[in-house]
């Protein structure tokens, strides 16, 4: 896929997300109310462990990505060589990587020498119901940007 249309399917995603409502409920403390901004300074979140999923702890930084139609940010902390194998999401995926390193790949087979490495800084937009894969390189922290419900459904 050239520059130019990746370009235009992320131009594309900024207009549908800027669109959606922005009256999502926060599931942290720093939000008094669904008018009030939220504040999480660094070094705040609340990390659980992600049950099914060994290696990997969230922290919910606004919305509900398991409600439909809420717009949620969430972080994902990944053990060194935490990996998830093919799968697909029924809504568009935003991802950042904050620290360490994201290794991720487009396909249904997991295919290292397919995987691109990105570091702190990267981002990736991951169209809806397109298979994708990941793992982490080193202990690596990413946000997830998207409209619930965030589910994952491994492809067969």
């Amino acid at each position: 896929m050239g520059k130019g249309v990746v370009f235009v399917c992320l131009l594309a995603a900024v207009a549908m997300f800027g669109a959606s409502s922005s009256t999502a409920s926060a599931t942290t403390a720093a939000a008094p109310s669904a008018a009030a901004p939220i504040i999480v300074p660094a070094g705040s979140a609340k990390w659980e462990p992600l049950q099914g999923y060994a290696g990997v702890e969230q922290a919910i930084l606004s919305g509900d990505p398991s409600q439909a139609g809420s717009q949620y940010a969430e972080r994902l902390k990944l053990a060194d060589g935490v990996k998830f194998p093919p799968h697909t999401h029924p809504q568009s995926e935003q991802v950042t990587v904050l620290s360490g390193t994201l290794l991720v790949g487009v396909g249904k087979t997991m295919d290292p020498s397919k995987m691109v490495a990105l570091p702190a800084g990267s981002y990736v937009w991951v169209p809806a119901n397109v298979p994708h894969y990941a793992a982490a390189k080193g202990e690596t922290i990413i946000e997830i940007h998207g409209v619930g419900p965030d589910t994952i459904d491994m492809v067969k």
